[in-house]
């Protein structure tokens, strides 16, 4: 099982040779006897593998001279098991799946978590889904943090998957959040491009060189110390809502990486207050209007009654 730390990692440089070959490949036939390529896609899909000391895709064709970090973990059991793990199915059809995640549960298994995710309960809840993908994530065409809750889909067939995924990268589905913010952030768009934090290597940042992300927020309720937020983001850049909040100066309360602890400890909360209400799109094969709404976990709800007893979810 992949569920330990890295156990070593390696420095190598693209030969002549090599360039121009997708990476995964290149790593494949580099370490043929120690492992698959699909072992090296699983790396390079954790941000284990590292280009220049950037992520990036195993599609990526690097070029001669270019540097190879890569940091080996313990090969996984690579085929996924159906587990029967609830779900809370908040609409379903033939074609796609949607739910409401709960705090806690991991989308898609990866390094640590290669069971009790969605994907494993959704192999269980779905049969028609095939688990024999080699990048473990059949039927995921989006993906919340562990912590964050909220509107969660699936498809049910790799072409609803397909269908699904250039939705999501053409910003044709509205997505809505909720979140609960120490302070209260200013009302507007949010335009500020979001990349890996030049240090710390968990953590994502506004950087020049970044991708464009775009979030609106908007104040819905505010005691002077915390705020209901509601966030509608177009783009869907890793962990953007939390580093726009924290951009503004009013950060997620409970979010360990980007918030403030000694106020999260101050009440209480060990994990971000952030739940994906909203998602709303055209379905890809039967051309109808859909609109899915989740309503937001009870360590959500007791801030809610605190900031605003009347408000609405």
């Amino acid at each position: 099982m992949m569920n330990s730390p890295p156990l070593d990692s390696d420095l190598i440089f693209i030969t002549k040779e090599e360039a121009g070959q997708r990476l995964d490949k290149i790593l494949a036939e580099r370490f043929q006897e120690m492992h698959s390529r699909t072992y090296f896609q699983t790396l390079i899909d954790e941000r284990l593998v590292l280009l220049n000391g950037v992520p990036v895709k195993k599609r990526v064709k690097p070029q001669e001279g270019d540097e190879i970090e890569i940091q080996f973990v313990a090969a996984p059991e690579l085929q996924l098991l159906p587990e029967n793990i609830p779900l809370d199915v908040l609409y379903e059809d033939e074609y796609l799946i949607a739910i409401n995640k709960p705090v806690g549960m991991v989308v898609h298994p990866a390094v640590g978590n290669w069971t009790g995710t969605f994907v494993n309960a959704l192999l269980y809840h779905c049969r028609e889904i095939s688990s024999e993908d080699s990048t473990l994530r059949p039927g995921i065409v989006h993906r919340l943090d562990k912590e964050t809750s909220g509107v969660l889909i699936a498809a049910k067939t790799s072409k609803v998957q397909q269908k699904l995924t250039e939705l999501f990268a053409s910003r044709q589905i509205y997505k809505e959040y909720l979140a609960i913010c120490i302070g209260r952030p200013k009302d507007g768009e949010i335009d500020a491009p979001i990349g890996r934090h030049p240090v710390h290597r968990k953590q994502m940042a506004i950087v020049p060189t970044g991708r464009k992300a775009i979030s609106f927020c908007k104040t819905k309720a505010w005691n002077e110390k915390l705020s209901i937020v509601q966030v509608v983001i177009s783009t869907g850049r890793t962990h953007q809502i939390r580093v726009h909040l924290k951009y503004l100066g009013t950060p997620i309360l409970g979010d360990g990486l980007y918030g403030n602890i000694q106020i999260n400890k101050q009440y209480g909360v060990d994990h971000q207050l952030l739940h994906a209400s909203v998602l709303r799109f055209i379905h890809p094969i039967t051309g109808q209007p859909l609109e899915f709404k989740a309503p937001p976990p009870s360590s959500m709800i007791k801030f809610i009654k605190k900031i605003d007893p009347n408000f609405e979810y």
